[in-house]
């Protein structure tokens, strides 16, 4: 198909009318002396030239919230950036700061020292700050959740202390204990050849002949064991000496005493495994065995013992839904309670569903880049997810309005459907639930009518309604060098989309379910679309000037749906 393009551009004396129309006449081959179909596009520019007033101040006189996303650094490094937000703006949301990657430490507790810094420099700006988000399946600490379900060992952490041999006392490792000694001794290992993990390991250093085995021992501190549970001992060895051996000892409390027997030492940091039975319940211990190897120096270092037992009882689905709804419950209550009075809404669950309708699991949707921040919360708790969720919200700051958050809304009927369907189950089920917000990370020829379809659909629910994240490509099929090429059509076109989202909004959603229009960055080169200058999906230019799209979501404001 050959593709002729006709722009008629209209003075700006001209009388134009409030809504630039796009016109798409298709002619068919006859007319020209080819056989294919000629394509002619004539482009009606319109006039956004008027950007007199603020986003802000016509987002309010239409009874809307108006917000961007934003960067802490922009924020609070750069002038102009934090100019034209707070001109326009009387709500953020923050694009990063409050995700979970960058709250949830490895160990389980929060830190809250860069998302505060943010919001407190947009509180003394006179913003409110709207709350992204609370549980997502990106940007999370995959880490820790991961050691939760069971990414090693079923969710029963280490029993055993001092295992990295890390923290000594004088010159035994703390907690650990050497015996008898009687062709060689102990000391800590230092170098990097000679540690695994961390900046120590122990070394055994014989110098006296190969004697029998538990004539130079080392016992680990002591650990809980219950009878009849199997221990599994993991650790690193190695040793550049040939003919080096060891044995591994698992005690009970009652005396009783599991052998590994002699084993080869390799001669590169090798993991090793030894397995045990408790023969009764107490504290127990296990001790290494090395006299029976030449003279020369063994390693050992990151030392574990796991209830595999405890492990397998904890691996039934039950029981991992069960651990990470508890973790999900402290996280929500410990972030949500930290800003209770000072976030006034949140996305409480972020694109809980793929675009044909399922709720997210490890199958339907994989990490297929090997993302390490990627963690599916609903794939071990279901569709109880965002029941649980919304009532840890609520009961942390009753007075946050609450929304679950998704996008392709307007373009996936499937998705737009079983969301839907899923907040009216929620409804009836009493789940605090109040409001919705559609993404709409959409271009400039998405489908007007799937757009009035999405905000009516969504209306019905009785709950508010909220453009989230909206933005609007140019380079919708990523055409390369697209900067090269005269913008000012493009430009053309996005202003009509964006305008045509606002109107169909204020139109279509009752006065009464609109909560506001947040826009997902400030200029083009904060989006995430940008892609290096071959897309600019936002409201203001790479040099902070207003766009075309600027004044027509101003003139759009200003109409209020009419």
């Amino acid at each position: 198909m050959m593709d002729l393009w006709f722009y008629i551009k209209q003075s700006d004396m001209k009388k134009t009318p409030l809504i630039p129309i796009i016109f798409f006449l298709i002619i068919t081959g006859s007319l020209l002396p080819a056989c294919k179909k000629d394509v002619v596009h004539i482009l009606n520019l319109g006039n956004f030239s008027d950007t007199t007033g603020t986003l802000k101040d016509a987002a309010a006189a239409a009874g809307i919230h108006f917000g961007m996303a934003i960067d802490y650094s922009d924020f609070t490094g750069n002038a102009t950036y934090a100019s034209i937000v707070k001109a326009n703006c009387d709500q953020v949301t923050f694009e990063n700061e409050m995700k979970g990657q960058y709250l949830l430490q490895n160990d389980g507790s929060v830190n809250f020292t860069q998302a505060d810094a943010l919001l407190n420099a947009v509180t003394n700006a006179g913003l409110k700050v709207y709350g992204h988000t609370l549980i997502w399946y990106q940007q999370q600490n995959a880490t820790y959740l991961n050691s939760i379900v069971g990414g090693s060992g079923g969710g029963v952490s280490n029993l055993l202390t001092n295992g990295g041999f890390e923290s000594w006392t004088g010159s035994t490792p703390t907690g650990w204990a050497y015996y008898n000694q009687v062709n060689g001794n102990f000391s800590q290992g230092t170098g990097g050849a000679n540690v695994h993990g961390g900046n120590y390991s122990l070394a055994v250093n014989v110098t006296a002949g190969a004697a029998q085995n538990y004539q130079l021992q080392v016992a680990s501190p002591s650990f809980p064991v219950v009878q009849g549970h199997v221990y599994l001992v993991s650790f690193w060895i190695m040793s550049p000496v040939g003919g080096s051996q060891y044995q591994v000892e698992g005690r009970s409390p009652n005396g009783s005493v599991a052998y590994s027997g002699n084993q080869s030492t390799p001669s590169t940091w090798t993991l090793k495994t030894f397995s045990f039975t408790a023969a009764s319940s107490g504290n127990g211990m296990i001790t290494f065995d090395m006299g029976a190897s030449p003279n020369g120096t063994t390693y050992i270092d990151d030392v574990s013992v796991i209830d595999q037992t405890a492990a397998q009882q904890n691996s039934t689905p039950t029981a991992i839904a069960h651990r990470l709804d508890s973790v999900m419950q402290r996280y929500i209550t410990t972030v949500v309670g930290h800003y209770a009075g000072k976030v006034v809404a949140w996305d409480v669950v972020n694109e809980l569903f793929t675009d044909n309708g399922q709720i997210r699991n490890n199958t339907n949707t994989p990490n297929s880049n090997g993302n390490p921040n990627f963690f599916v919360w609903s794939n071990y708790l279901g569709d109880s997810l965002a029941i649980k969720a919304f009532q840890y919200a609520r009961a942390a700051d009753p007075n946050a309005l609450l929304f679950i958050n998704d996008y392709n809304l307007e373009s996936s009927p499937a998705k737009l459907d079983s969301l839907i369907a899923y907040v009216n189950r929620l409804k009836s089920a009493g789940v605090p639930i109040d409001g919705i917000g559609t993404q709409m990370h959409i271009a400039w020829n998405t489908s007007p009518a799937a757009i009035d379809n999405m905000f009516q659909q969504l209306a019905a629910t009785g709950l508010k309604i909220r453009i989230s994240e909206l933005d609007v490509k140019i380079n919708p099929y990523a055409k390369p060098n697209i900067a090269a090429t005269p913008l000012d059509e493009y430009f053309a076109y996005q202003a009509v989309a964006y305008q045509y989202v606002v109107q169909s909004y204020l139109k279509n959603v009752p006065k009464a379910q609109q909560y506001g229009i947040t826009v997902w960055g400030v200029h083009d080169p904060d989006s995430w679309l940008y892609n290096n200058g071959n897309d600019f999906p936002l409201l203001f230019d790479s040099n902070y000037k207003k766009k075309p799209a600027f004044a027509a979501v101003l003139q759009a404001l200003k109409a209020n749906g009419q």
